[in-house]
């Protein structure tokens, strides 16, 4: 019986041109300028030392700014990036220069699993921070008080089991009690390494495999307890 959800985002919640076409790009473009202009602030000043630790090196602030945007570009999951990306579109969310996008579908069935009593869960690379401000700027209100915690990249790599066995181990259930759903088959083949239910969205209408992944087109084809 399931009794919780863990859901990706890009590609599954929410658009992965809006992510890869909107949101990157806004944060690389700000980058440079969001450090300098914030040098003396403490998530700054951590991220910085994140950075240097991260490189294996001491690095000043120049360098660290350009090992950051190289990250940007290739696109690298390290935590000292997410975290900057979370806090510069913090400000853009609160500049109204973004707003998250989150498929109809998607933010309809989360409403109802919640009124179903499923415990909902978010894991994603981008920061929990990154997380929460994507689900609370929507076109539909803020469906923050829809989860009841995230998962970053501070679980463990999404495409390992282990990181699915620490998140079973935070929400306090059998693995198999939990549905996992993702756009990206490796980490669903993680995640059900691991004892998770799985359940394959592929909203471009990719072909389905025979991989063992229940696939559906939206939400709305999710059987909870069919996954």
């Amino acid at each position: 019986m399931i009794e919780a959800i863990v859901t990706d985002i890009e590609g599954t919640t929410s658009s992965l041109s809006f992510v890869k076409d909107e949101l990157f790009p806004y944060a690389r473009n700000k980058l440079a300028e969001f450090v300098r202009a914030r040098r003396s602030d403490p998530d700054v000043v951590r991220i910085l030392e994140e950075t240097s630790h991260q490189a294996g090196e001491e690095l000043d602030e120049d360098s660290a700014i350009a090992l950051l945007v190289r990250w940007s570009d290739e696109d690298r999951k390290y935590t000292p990036l997410k975290a900057l990306q979370g806090l510069i579109w913090e400000a853009g969310y609160h500049e109204g220069a973004l707003r998250g996008h989150i498929y109809e579908d998607a933010a309809r069935k989360l409403r109802v699993w919640h009124e179903r009593g499923l415990r909902l869960y978010v894991y994603s690379s981008g920061s929990v921070h990154a997380q929460k401000l994507l689900f609370r700027h929507t076109a539909y209100g803020d469906l923050t008080p829809l989860f009841s915690g995230y998962f970053d990249t501070r679980s463990g790599a999404k495409q390992e089991s282990e990181s699915y066995r620490r998140i079973a181990g935070a929400i306090d259930l059998p693995p198999e009690n939990i549905l996992f759903l993702s756009d990206i088959l490796a980490e669903l083949d993680a995640a059900r390494a691991a004892g998770l239910a799985t359940c394959w969205l592929t909203r471009e209408g990719e072909p389905a495999l025979q991989t063992g992944h229940p696939t559906v087109l939206s939400f709305d084809a999710i059987r909870v307890n069919d996954c």
